[in-house]
């Protein structure tokens, strides 16, 4: 929409709860500057060989997320389910198992 991510996230406290209970999140470069435990990539064309290495373990665990997302909107799960959302839950959960569980093998 018209609000940038990082504006979104931060009004709706997702960077704060994130900070709260201490967890990691691995987030693009729109992200930069939000919080510590918000990892984002380095900007920049000339990077030094540990900063390119960081961006490749970086993009190595967000893709995984990505496809997972991607798998989500492909089946146009989220637009036709109409059931509790304790349901939903659930049910996201067990496609990004079956997801997760197709990439490994």
């Amino acid at each position: 929409g018209a609000t940038h991510d990082l504006t979104a996230a931060r009004e709706h406290g997702i960077i704060d709860a994130l900070a709260e209970v201490g967890l990691k999140a691995y987030a693009d470069k729109a992200y930069q500057g939000a919080a510590r435990n918000v990892r984002v990539p380095f900007k920049g064309r000339r990077l030094k060989r540990w900063q390119r290495r960081h961006n490749t373990t970086h993009a190595k665990i967000r893709c995984v997320g990505e496809q997972a997302m991607a798998t989500l909107k492909g089946w146009r799960l989220l637009r036709k389910l109409r059931c509790s959302t304790n349901h939903i839950t659930a049910i996201v959960k067990a496609v990004l198992a079956l997801h997760l569980a197709a990439a490994s093998g």
